[in-house]
């Protein structure tokens, strides 16, 4: 099991960034994908980006291309959500989950995450 631990959160202007961490403990990341999921209040949680377990391959939420990039560092044991041109509809808790690398499946799916952070609200004012 993998301990996750979100950071990096807060209060920003409609258009400015954030850069979120997830930090692991209790194993080491590399043989997990890891994905960034987002829930705002009286909504379904929603995904919004993920990076395989080599590092190699990125996907990412239609509404947060071009302006999000997820990233990690094995060596650190740590995923990041760099996340620019923020909008008000970006508002939600941001959680972070691990999903092993034997899981197959479509990584927008949360069923293949099998460790989730408690997640780091991110406000944006208008």
């Amino acid at each position: 099991q993998v301990q996750l631990g979100e950071s990096g959160g807060g209060l920003v202007q409609a258009g400015g960034s954030l850069r979120l961490s997830c930090a692991a403990s209790g194993r080491t990341l590399n043989t997990y994908a890891m994905g960034w999921f987002r829930q705002a209040p009286g909504k379904e949680r929603e995904f919004v980006a993920a990076i395989s377990w080599t590092g190699d391959n990125t996907y990412y939420a239609d509404f947060v291309k071009g302006r999000f990039t997820i990233s990690r560092d094995d060596a650190k044991n740590t995923a990041y959500l760099q996340m620019n041109s923020l909008k008000p509809e970006d508002m939600a808790v941001y959680l972070c989950a691990a999903r092993p690398r034997f899981w197959s499946g479509a990584y927008s799916s949360p069923i293949g995450y099998h460790d989730w952070g408690q997640g780091t609200q991110v406000t944006v004012s208008s």
